[in-house]
């Protein structure tokens, strides 16, 4: 499947195709929702997402699992060594030494942003959320928050429009597209609570915790003891309410897309809605445990999705 998908986006270089081989094998191992809707994508398009995921979870990793115990330091260090690799290859710096020092994520990353003309200021947004990550623990408002997922998932979202590709100028797309990257971060972040608090971060903000009588020590206990606390469900319950806001804001984008690319979103987008659902119908047990969406569930949806391809292609082909 991954000689297929190279061989279909043109990219014929054996070191270019060992890159991109390599970041389909990050999104295929951590990115369960995001690769099973990538395979409904026309497979020229799979690469260049393949290459945009792997970077965002390489970077990820340095944040939150180059060790539990790594200092901050450390840490931010291996964040600028990344940024600089990055900045290099997209100026082309790497290329005129004729180096291949940069790491096979930046490398395919850098082609993908030369072939599609993303732009700059997407990744340098992207690592400066990153960097946050390192000193920021909470956010006292929704505001903030958003302000904060603008770089970590708004910009994932318009990085991979000029790839999915628009039936409208796009522009008009984008707001949509860094709406679904912002209502998939809300999801992911209502769904590991627990993880993110043994981090040290809370991603719910202060101000929707404290209005339903919750701070962080009840989190704290809430997940050492794995009791429940009615005051954690109904401040849950509000962030639950306002991730379905953002997701209502994202759904008109879809059909803004490129027919062929509509079916992949949808998949990706019924999914990450179906999280927030299994987390509301379960109870809100985030504190105790991560919620899965059913394996049936998931097949379901994915066989809905290669119908609706099957329909995009045979419309495609007959234009």
């Amino acid at each position: 499947m991954t000689r297929a998908e190279l061989d279909a986006a043109g990219i014929t270089d054996p070191g270019l195709r060992a890159d991109y081989a390599h970041c389909r094998a990050l999104n295929a191992r951590h990115g369960r929702t995001y690769f099973l809707a990538t395979r409904l994508l026309p497979p020229e398009r799979r690469p260049a997402v393949h290459a945009l995921y792997g970077f965002a979870r390489w970077a990820d990793d340095i944040v939150d699992d180059l060790g539990a115990a790594a200092p901050v330091a450390e840490r931010a260090a291996a964040l600028r060594a990344l940024e600089n690799e990055l900045t290099c290859a997209l100026d082309g710096t790497a290329r005129r030494k004729g180096a291949r020092g940069a790491s096979p994520v930046v490398r395919a990353l850098a082609h993908t942003a030369a072939r599609y003309g993303i732009e700059t200021r997407h990744f340098t947004d992207f690592m400066a959320a990153m960097r946050s990550d390192l000193t920021v623990t909470d956010y006292p408002d929704y505001p903030a928050l958003r302000r904060y997922t603008h770089g970590s998932a708004a910009v994932i979202g318009l990085q991979l429009l000029p790839v999915l590709g628009t039936v409208v100028p796009r522009e008009r797309a984008a707001p949509h597209a860094a709406a679904l990257g912002v209502a998939f971060q809300l999801t992911n972040f209502l769904r590991d609570v627990g993880e993110d608090l043994d981090r040290g971060r809370v991603y719910l903000p202060a101000d929707l915790l404290a209005a339903h009588g919750v701070d962080r020590e009840l989190l704290r206990w809430s997940r050492e003891t794995g009791a429940d606390d009615p005051r954690v469900t109904a401040a849950l319950r509000a962030a639950t309410a306002l991730n379905r806001e953002v997701y209502r804001e994202a759904e008109p984008g879809i059909a803004l897309l490129d027919p062929v690319a509509r079916p992949c979103v949808r998949t990706a987008f019924v999914l990450y809605r179906d999280i927030l659902r299994a987390v509301e119908r379960a109870g809100f047990p985030v504190l105790r445990r991560r919620v899965v969406v059913p394996r049936r569930r998931r097949a379901a949806v994915a066989l809905v999705g290669l119908g609706a391809v099957a329909v995009a292609r045979s419309r495609a082909g007959a234009g």
